[in-house]
C-alpha cells in the first residue's frame, strides 16, 4: 500500500486552489476591459517582480537547464491556457467555465502521475473521481434561460484552456527538486513573452501597464496559485497535487455568487460538498 499524503502537501495545494481561483475571477473581469493577452502580459509581469523580489530575499540560486527548459516549455503551455480562459471568463458565466476547464486540465497530469507513480489505492481513486464529479456539478447552473447557459464556443475555450492547464501542471512538475522561485520566473517570463509576442503578431495596441489594475491584482494571485502548486507537488504526489489544486472552480464560483450575484443550483451546492468529500478521501 502506498504511504499516506503529506498532510504539508495537502494544504499546500487546497491553498493553491483558492489562490487560483481568485486569480481566475479577477483575470476574467479584467480580461473585459483590455484583450485577454494584454491581461496575460500585465499579470505575468506582476508575478515575475514579486518571484525575482522572493528569489533575492531567499538567495536561491538559478536552476538548472533541463529545469529552465521543463519551466519555460509550461510557460508557453500555460500562456496559451491562461489567455484562452481569461477570454472564456469574460463571456459572461465564469462560475461555468471554470469548471469545464479544471476537468480538463487534471485529467493529463493525474494519467502521467499514476504512469510515474503508481497506481494509488481504492479510497484515493475514489477521491479523484469524485473530485472530478464535484467539479462538474459545480458548473452546473439551475437557469433555464438561454443567456445563462453556458455557450458552445465558452465550453470549446474551457476546454482548450484545460488542455493548456494540465500541460503547465505536467510541465512544471518536472523541474529539479527544491527550487521553488526561479523556476517559476522562468516560467512566468515564457508567459510573458508568449502574450507579447502575440500582441506584435496580431498588431493589437499595447495601452500602458497600468490601465488595468486588475490584471495586476490576477498576476500576483496567479502566481500565488503557481508557487503553492510546487510546493505540494514537491512534497506529495503529482495526482494528490494536481486534484486538489484543480479544486479552484470553488473559490470562482464563491466569488461569482458573492459578486456578481450568480445564484447557486442545487447541483453546484452538491459539486461544493462531493469535492469536500474527495478532499477528506484523498487525505485518508
Amino acid at each position: 500500500m502506498l504511504p499516506p499524503v503529506n498532510f504539508l502537501g495537502v494544504v499546500f495545494a487546497l491553498v493553491s486552489a483558492v489562490s487560483w481561483g481568485s486569480g481566475d475571477f479577477t483575470g476574467g473581469v479584467a480580461a473585459r476591459r483590455s484583450n485577454p493577452f494584454f491581461v496575460l502580459m500585465l499579470s505575468s509581469l506582476s508575478g515575475i517582480v514579486i518571484l525575482l523580489i522572493c528569489a533575492l530575499l531567499w538567495r536561491e540560486s538559478f536552476s538548472s537547464l533541463n529545469s529552465v527548459l521543463w519551466a519555460m516549455a509550461a510557460g508557453v503551455s500555460g500562456a496559451f491556457g491562461m489567455a484562452i480562459f481569461y477570454r472564456a471568463l469574460s463571456m459572461g458565466h465564469p462560475a461555468q467555465v471554470a469548471p469545464v476547464a479544471a476537468v480538463i486540465g487534471v485529467m493529463l497530469p493525474v494519467g502521467f502521475g499514476i504512469f510515474t507513480d503508481g497506481l494509488p489505492d481504492i479510497v484515493r481513486l475514489v477521491g479523484f473521481a469524485i473530485a472530478m464529479l464535484g467539479i462538474w456539478l459545480v458548473s452546473q447552473s439551475s437557469s433555464q434561460k438561454e443567456e445563462d447557459r453556458i455557450t458552445r464556443l465558452e465550453f470549446i475555450l474551457a476546454c482548450l484552456a484545460g488542455m493548456g492547464f494540465g500541460g503547465f501542471f505536467t510541465l512544471l512538475a518536472q523541474v529539479e527538486p527544491g527550487k521553488i522561485f526561479m523556476p517559476l520566473v522562468v516560467c512566468r517570463c515564457a508567459a510573458f513573452c508568449t502574450a507579447l509576442l502575440v500582441l506584435l503578431i496580431s498588431r493589437k495596441p499595447i495601452p500602458s501597464l497600468l490601465s488595468n489594475p486588475l490584471a495586476l491584482l490576477a498576476g500576483v494571485l496567479d502566481m500565488g496559485g503557481n508557487l503553492f502548486y510546487l510546493l505540494a507537488k514537491q512534497q506529495t504526489r503529482l495526482d494528490v497535487a494536481v486534484v486538489l489544486a484543480s479544486l479552484y472552480p470553488a473559490a470562482t464560483v464563491s466569488l461569482a455568487c458573492i459578486l456578481l450575484k450568480e445564484k447557486l443550483s442545487l447541483n453546484q451546492w452538491l459539486g461544493i460538498g462531493f469535492c469536500l468529500l474527495a478532499i477528506v478521501l484523498i487525505v485518508l
